[in-house]
Parts: structure tokens; sequence; C-alpha cells
């Protein structure tokens, strides 16, 4: 008994002082985790709405069905139809996104209050106090499954309509998944010692199940093949939301998360605070990092080259599926309008063409946004102040960060343009101009985090709402039929519609302006400023 007592004891000073992290991570949170919450929320609940406009019929969902089925390539993408209720539609068609984007939350959220507070050395001032030694840990991934229980609660709460108890089996799937990334993402943190190695690594992990999942789905029309099987994002699927579910799938997640968390926290009592398994390399093996641009290459060589293979592979995956989502809309006129809306009148393969460049585009500001706040990055961890301590200016050091940030942006969507061409195979100079048409849009959104940075960096983040909002207007705005006062909102709803439609420089050139002159004032207010302030 007193052996108990003692273990029990232990324990509890492990866990000391974790509820008040739990409530700083979610301070810190406040502003980021429900923004990321609430458009994977509204993604969800805009779609039965969308469904019955397009499908109001139980014969025109059930030719969907048929044709999904006869269709490996809309399947690897999507996953397969199980049932033609429009709760069911819906879980497909939304269903393996939402479930990325739970996953994506989630292992951010563990990522930031483990490494990062290592990294940045404020985890060893808190552990200073009383802290137990599993604390941080601990309130990480509870921070993590206050994000995965809010979507479970709004998913099911909104979907409720559609069937109590598909709506609820699709809300925990959706946790289930976030919660089986963030205990991965916190064994990824105990291996690695730099934040940025542990969000790609995690990221990785999140890509190689999309792509063991899509492999799957496309070798079977009910999601059983092993590939599917293997992939967290697969368990979702076979979940069967609103298709007879299969509740004892909800026991995968439970198990994956329960053995990786058990693991987590076994590395995490065999280490040092700021030490890592896996050992870091003291300095570059081969080159110099003469110049602030050849740092900052340093820095972000991994995230271009990520989101390069990225965009390359998607631009083929959707250059493939041209032809045939043509043919899978051709007799659905509300689908059809849909795409019109997106990608201009000018046809139906170049406004599905027009549409899928214009998505790509409004993700392409998502990494124009993580590149830009890179130097927040730096500068909130202090490295900056010791480069800036150097023969270096302020204008000159972050001139680096944001050439990798605006030329990655070219780069990217060059190479989504060169996927097109591949898996599409026809009209490669228009698919191409029309990747690149986005990149005005793609800049006046990097060009507000720049602004932000330099004017305010504590609003820096911010920018990660603008750009949300702007992948929310363009990728739920045509579905809603939302007014044109609304799209006009987004950089992206001025652009012209290409390829198909008329080139027009006026727009193009006008964005191009607006970016520079915000990244001009950026620049200003940043050289004016005092470091940190």
């Amino acid at each position: 008994m007193t052996s108990l007592a003692v273990r029990t004891s232990v324990r509890s000073r492990q866990l000391a002082g974790t509820g008040t992290l739990l409530r700083l991570a979610l301070r810190q949170d406040r502003l980021t985790t429900p923004v990321w919450v609430a458009v994977n929320t509204l993604m969800v609940l805009s779609m039965p709405g969308t469904l019955r406009s397009l499908y109001g019929t139980a014969a025109e969902r059930s030719r969907l069905a048929g044709q999904v089925e006869t269709n490996a390539s809309f399947r690897a993408l999507i996953g397969p139809v199980l049932d033609t209720s429009v709760g069911a539609l819906t879980a497909w068609r939304v269903g393996v996104y939402a479930a990325a984007l739970a996953a994506a939350t989630s292992l951010l959220i563990v990522v930031r209050h483990t490494r990062d507070e290592e990294e940045s050395g404020r985890q060893e001032l808190v552990a200073s106090g009383t802290v137990g030694r599993r604390a941080p840990l601990t309130a990480a991934l509870l921070a993590a499954a206050v994000a995965d229980a809010a979507l479970a609660l709004l998913v099911t709460a909104g979907l409720a309509g559609q069937g109590t108890a598909g709506a609820l089996a699709f809300g925990l799937g959706l946790a289930g998944v976030g919660m089986v990334f963030a205990t991965m993402a916190a064994i990824i943190a105990q291996l690695t010692e730099s934040a940025r190695l542990a969000r790609g690594l995690t990221a990785a992990v999140l890509a190689a199940a999309f792509v063991l999942r899509a492999a799957g789905d496309s070798a079977t029309d009910d999601g059983s093949s092993p590939l599917t099987w293997l992939s967290p994002l697969g368990w979702l699927e076979n979940l069967r939301p609103f298709a007879d579910e299969r509740w004892w799938v909800l026991a995968l997640f439970a198990a994956a998360a329960a053995a990786q968390a058990v693991v987590a926290y076994a590395l995490a009592g065999r280490r040092d605070i700021g030490m890592s398994f896996l050992p870091t390399r003291p300095g570059p093996a081969a080159g110099r990092l003469g110049t602030p641009g050849a740092l900052a290459w340093r820095l972000q060589r991994g995230i271009v080259l990520g989101w390069s293979a990225g965009f390359f592979l998607a631009g083929v995956v959707y250059g493939s599926l041209t032809d045939g989502a043509a043919d899978l809309v051709r007799d659905n006129e509300s689908a059809r309008r849909i795409f019109e809306r997106m990608g201009g009148r000018s046809g139906l393969t170049d406004a599905f063409l027009a549409s899928m460049t214009g998505m790509l585009g409004l993700i392409a500001a998502l990494y124009v946004v993580a590149s830009v706040l890179r130097l927040h990055g730096e500068e909130t961890s202090g490295r900056a102040e010791t480069v800036l301590a150097c023969a270096v200016g302020r204008l000159r050091w972050a001139a680096g960060h944001l050439t990798i940030a605006f030329g990655g942006s070219a780069l990217i969507m060059t190479l989504a343009g060169a996927g097109f061409a591949v898996g599409y195979g026809k009209e490669v100079v228009p698919v191409l101009g029309a990747c690149l048409v986005q990149l005005p849009a793609v800049w006046v959104i990097g060009a507000v985090a720049v602004l932000l940075y330099g004017v305010a960096p504590r609003l820096a983040p911010v920018s990660w709402g603008v750009a949300v909002a702007v992948l929310l207007i363009g990728w739920v705005g045509p579905a809603l039929d939302a007014p044109r006062i609304v799209l006009d909102l987004s950089p992206f709803g001025h652009l012209p519609k290409l390829p198909g439609g008329g080139m027009e420089w006026g727009p193009v050139l006008a964005l191009t302006g607006l970016a520079v002159a915000l990244v001009a004032v950026g620049l200003t207010a940043l050289r004016r400023r005092d470091s940190g302030c």
C-alpha cells in the first residue's frame, strides 16, 4: 500500500502545473485555434446545402454514386461513395479534407507547446518553477484535445439534421484523426531538436497517410483495400458515417492515440529539456552561409522543396482528372454553374482548369504567409539579434526571407503548371499562364503579412486569419452563390479566369502594385522600430 502511494505521489508530481500550462496554451492559441476549427466546421456544414442544390433528387445522387464508382481517379482524390443520402455524400465530399485539416491543427498545437517552447528557451524557465516533468506534454495534448472536441461537437450539432448517429460518428471520427496525429506529433517532438523539423516530419506522415488512402481507394470502391486500412484517414472512411456506422472503428483511433501517447511520455521522461534523440548537425556539411539570403535559404529550403513537390503532384492529379471532371458535371446544371462561377464561362473543361488553378493559388497564399512569418519566428527566438549584430542591416536580413517567400510562391505555382501539363497533356502554355496569373493575389496576402509584422509584430499571426478568410471565400463562396461584394473581398476575385477567358492586365498590375506598396510600408516600419517591439 505504501509503495502504491509513493508511485501515485510521483506521478502527481510529474503532472504538477498541468492546469496552469493548459490555460496558458489556450490563451496563446485564442486566435489561431478558433479560426482553424471554425474554418473546418464551416467547410463541413456548408456541404449539405450545396449537395441539395446540386443533386436534389435520389436519382441524381444515385447517378453521381455510379459515376464515382467507375472513376478511380475521383475515388483516389475524395474517396468512395458509400451511400446516396445527403449526409453520406457530405462525409464523402469533405471527410478526407476535414480530417486532414483536423490533423494539421492538432500537430501544430502540440509542436508549438512542446518543441517550440523548448527551442525558444521558455520551457527551461517554466521548468524551474513547480512544474512536473510531463506537465508540458500533457498540457499540449489536452490543448489539441480541446480543439478536436470543439470540432466534434460543432460538426455533430450541425449535421444532426442529416441523422444523429451519422453526425456523431463523423464528428468523433474527425476528432479521432486529430488526436492520432497529435500524439504522433508528441513522439516526433521528443525525437527532434527543431520545431521546424518536427512539423515537417509529422506533415510528411500526414501526406503518406493521404497517399495510402488514395492508393487504396483507387483500387476498390468500398474502402476495403488494405492500403486504406493502413491510413487513419481511411479509418474515418471505414467508420461509414451515415452509411450503417461501424462504431468499432473508433477503437482504432483510441488504441492508436493511447499507444502513441505512452511512447511519447516514455521518451519525454528519458531526455533533458532542449535535447533530442536524433542528433542535430552542428553546422552545414558543405557550402557557406556568408549572406542573409544564403541563411534564409538554408532555414527554409525544406519548406520550399516540400511545397514544390506537393504542388507538382497536385497539378498532375488535377490535370489527370480534367476530362473526367467535365464528364461528371456535364449533365448537372447546378454543378456546372458552380464551376463557371469559380472558373469562368468559356467552357466546362476550361472552367474546371481555372477553378483548380485558382484553388492552388489560394493554398499558395498559406505558403507565402508561413514563409514571411519566419521573420517573426527568427526575431522572437533571438536568432535575428545575433545576425543583426554583424554587418547586416535589417532590410538586407528581411530581403533574404522575403525572396524565399515571394520567389518560392512563383516556383511552386510554376511547378503546379508543369504538373497540369503532365497530367492533362494539352494546353500547356494556357494552363501554365493560369497558374502564374494567381501570383499577384498570392503576393497581396504575403504583403499583408509583411505589413503586420513590420508595423505591429504582435499582430503578425493575424495574417493567418486573413489567408484563411480568403481561402474560405474562394472555396465556399461560389458553392453558396455568395454575393459579388463578398467574393470581391478576396484579391483572387479580381483575377482573370484563365485558361479560356481573356487576359486582363489592369487587375493583375493593380494587385502587383498593391503588394509592392504594402511590402514597402512594412519594411519601412521594420527599419524604424526596435527589435522585439
